[in-house]
């Protein structure tokens, strides 16, 4: 997968240092997988779920959230927010044009 983009995690990783390593594993993986939809990305982050046109992905134990869109046609991952826990329970991710 093509992930877009990286920015947005190291921007996040800088404020939240402890979130790092989660972000990294999770970008080696996501670039090395060539999911078709979302069985196969759950074979790889079992909590991925969706909501609206997203994929959410768990990071560092629960205390994160990685908000994406998958193109699996275009085998294209973009990074729309990457959020604390408590941020992410305010839904103001849910405005992001492409959440529906």
């Amino acid at each position: 997968m093509h992930v877009i983009t990286r920015s947005r995690l190291v921007e996040f990783w800088r404020k939240h240092p402890d979130a790092k390593t989660s972000l990294l594993l999770w970008y080696k993986l996501t670039t090395a997988a060539a999911w078709q939809n979302l069985v196969e990305v759950r074979e790889v982050f079992a909590t991925a779920d969706p909501v609206g046109n997203f994929t959410v992905f768990n990071i560092g134990g629960n205390k994160y959230r990685l908000i994406m869109f998958i193109d699996y046609g275009y085998q294209k991952v973009f990074i729309r927010h990457v959020l604390t826990h408590a941020d992410y329970d305010k839904e103001g991710w849910k405005k992001d044009q492409w959440y529906e």
